[in-house]
């Protein structure tokens, strides 16, 4: 589709409510390979680079029992039976590279096909391959594919972006919370979408201080457990619904949104009028 024609039929009125966030999820849901327990996500999106992301983790053994009318899903990795991402999943959604640090962490082995091409650049992943390397991980590329290994384990280290990289820090969050040691990310990516991997892997039993600002430090536990863990609502769906309020001079109650992540710096834009109403925070919990 090369454009899309809208023809105005007055202010925007009513409710309407935010879905998950496609971003957060699917971090989220390479998270699962750090486990054998089983993790439940709920207000997960029913999007298609999720429905990709299912089918990656399906095809590599992990079992997937999905709720689409409620926006569940539970996953359980234990009888992972290939530690590979191949091509033809891997092209359809560069997101798929962040399997890789859950799988050297757990596994000690990966073999991740390189991401095809994207729409909007060039996003080399590099910066995930270097914080591999921080960790102790012996990388080499081979017939488009990423052969990463680290016999003895994953050690903890230092990590240092040279550009902030959204990815990148996901894969070090998850790799590092299974290192042997300390690790301290440095030029940390803030975004919301971090804080709730971190939360997620937390209540799972990782052991991690500082996400939100620009220097994490993970200290690696010997294995993670199961956890239920609600998806962030996504704040560029409500930001939208948001703005179309405005630019129609109507008046909407968005629901399920959250007021702290819809901001420049340290003050929450003001971009809907005052009866916008936001949802609350829930945190995930651990599985008894």
């Amino acid at each position: 589709m090369d454009a899309l024609r809208i023809e105005g039929n007055g202010p925007l009125t009513g409710n309407i409510k935010v879905s998950g966030s496609k971003n957060a999820a699917l971090p989220l849901m390479a998270s699962v390979l750090l486990t054998d327990q089983h993790v439940t996500f709920r207000n997960l999106p029913h999007l298609a680079d999720i429905t990709t992301m299912t089918k990656l983790l399906s095809g590599m053994g992990v079992e997937v029992v999905r709720d689409y009318d409620l926006g569940h899903a539970t996953f359980n990795a234990a009888g992972l039976s290939t530690i590979e991402a191949p091509y033809d999943m891997v092209r359809r959604m560069r997101a798929s590279i962040l399997v890789l640090g859950p799988l050297l962490a757990r596994h000690g082995r990966a073999r991740v096909s390189l991401p095809g091409g994207c729409a909007i650049g060039t996003r080399p992943v590099d910066l995930h391959l270097k914080a591999m390397e921080r960790l102790g991980a012996q990388i080499e590329l081979k017939d488009g594919y990423v052969e990463a290994s680290a016999p003895d384990g994953l050690q903890g280290g230092r990590i240092r972006f040279s550009t902030v990289s959204v990815g990148g820090t996901e894969n070090a969050l998850m790799a590092a919370s299974l290192a042997k040691g300390t690790t301290i990310i440095s030029n940390a990516a803030r975004e919301p979408e971090i804080v709730d991997l971190a939360s997620c892997l937390r209540a799972m039993g990782a052991l991690i201080q500082g996400d939100g600002g620009d220097e994490i430090t993970i200290e690696g536990v010997g294995q993670l457990g199961g956890a239920i863990h609600d998806v962030i609502p996504d704040r560029i769906e409500a930001g939208t619904f948001m703005l179309a309020a405005v630019g129609t001079r109507g008046k909407l109650m968005v629901e399920h949104a959250r007021a702290e992540h819809l901001s420049t710096g340290n003050q929450t834009t003001q971009l809907a009028p005052a009866h916008t109403r936001f949802g609350q925070k829930r945190c995930g919990q651990t599985i008894p």
